[in-house]
């Protein structure tokens, strides 16, 4: 226990001494861990090496397998042959080769949708057609109805119907049957 005396007294080397403990001149070992790290880096050279190596053999089963240019391609200067690269255009947004951002197209689409649905102009002015806001045409709707538009026919009350008379069917065979 930590109450309990403790030996104190020091040898020659100035370590404390106890029958039961025993203390390591040095916890860590350095010439291992050197032998580790030398052997990690010949480790990565030999795996650098190795896929390098297949890297290179790849590239040239590949080249051979692959179909030689066509002559007409062969006579492209890089210009023509960086044109031909992308479809036609008009292209997909968002793809390479098209210049500008979706995103930004679609703002602008949006921002000159909101700019006609607010316009106040004539469209006719012979024949009284004219463009206003959406808004403003939704509060006339509202107030006066849509102009050309089938009104629903208006029901007339009906007559009372008088219950069909029920009458004999007229036997036309009164005879005929024995």
């Amino acid at each position: 226990m930590s109450t309990d005396m403790h030996n104190t007294g020091r040898q020659t080397g100035g370590e404390p001494r106890h029958e039961t403990v025993s203390f390591e001149h040095r916890d860590v070992q350095v010439k291992t861990i050197i032998w580790y790290l030398i052997s990690l880096a010949i480790a990565t050279l030999i795996a650098f090496g190795a896929s390098e190596y297949i890297l290179r053999g790849m590239n040239k089963m590949v080249a051979a397998s692959d179909a030689p240019e066509m002559p007409m391609r062969k006579m492209m200067t890089n210009e023509q042959k960086m044109d031909a690269m992308y479809p036609p255009e008009p292209r997909l947004q968002g793809v390479p080769g098209h210049e500008t951002d979706p995103q930004t197209d679609l703002r602008e689409k949006l921002k000159a949708d909101m700019q006609a649905n607010e316009q106040l102009r004539w469209i006719d002015q012979n024949a009284g057609i004219a463009q206003i806001p959406v808004s403003e045409a939704m509060k006339l709707i509202v107030e006066k109805g849509v102009h050309g538009a089938a009104s629903a026919p208006v029901k007339a009350p009906a007559a009372p119907v008088a219950p069909a008379a029920k009458s004999a069917p007229a036997s036309t065979n009164a005879g005929a049957n024995h």
